[in-house]
């Protein structure tokens, strides 16, 4: 059973791990730490009492379910806010234009060029479809190891497998992924 003290230490480890996976995910830095800290809270009202050992297995997969979670509740909150009759204007005039209201709610992501954002945007999506694209062992290797910056014995730990597979997989990943990206047109 894990103590108070080994709870914290091990949340105090994964934390910073935990919020870069979860801006990676959602990519927004308040929801990201708020299913972190979701997370943290589940592990230690529900799962406090578990060994240890057990603690960073249970917390991938609620940090998993967190994520997804709040995934589900954009999609409904998106659905349910999408109409243009919930953005109109009560003005007089009667004049409302969309654009206006999206560009209020866009001021603080104005730090970058149109085209950087798009260019970013573009990369990012590439970079995620040939992730996508790798066998699963190597895919989950390679995100635990790189996006989640985990070390190898956990990594193994967290896939049940050994090391040298971890490596194995890792390797394969980051030259297929390399291969891919320099036939997109990528300089590596």
């Amino acid at each position: 059973m894990a103590t108070e003290q080994e709870l914290s230490d091990f949340l105090k480890s994964v934390e910073k791990r935990a919020f870069k996976r979860s801006v990676y995910h959602v990519r927004n830095e308040d929801a990201a730490l708020d299913i972190v800290q979701d997370s943290m809270i589940k592990l230690a009202e529900h799962y406090g009492d578990k060994p240890v050992a057990e603690l960073p297995m249970l917390f991938q997969r609620i940090l998993s379910n967190t994520t997804l979670d709040w995934f589900r509740r954009q999609k409904t909150r998106n659905a349910l806010f999408s109409n243009m009759s919930d953005f109109e204007s009560n003005s007089e005039d009667g004049d409302f234009n969309i654009l206006e209201t999206l560009e209020s709610s866009e001021d603080s992501q104005r730090t970058e060029s149109a085209e950087d954002s798009t260019n970013r945007a573009q990369t990012l999506r590439l970079i995620e479809a040939q992730i996508q694209e790798l066998p699963g062992r190597q895919r989950e290797a390679f995100l635990m190891r790189y996006w989640e910056d985990m070390d190898v014995a956990e990594t193994a730990a967290a896939m049940g497998c050994s090391e040298g597979s971890v490596k194995t997989h890792c390797s394969r990943a980051v030259l297929a992924l390399s291969k891919a990206l320099k036939l997109k047109g990528f300089q590596l």
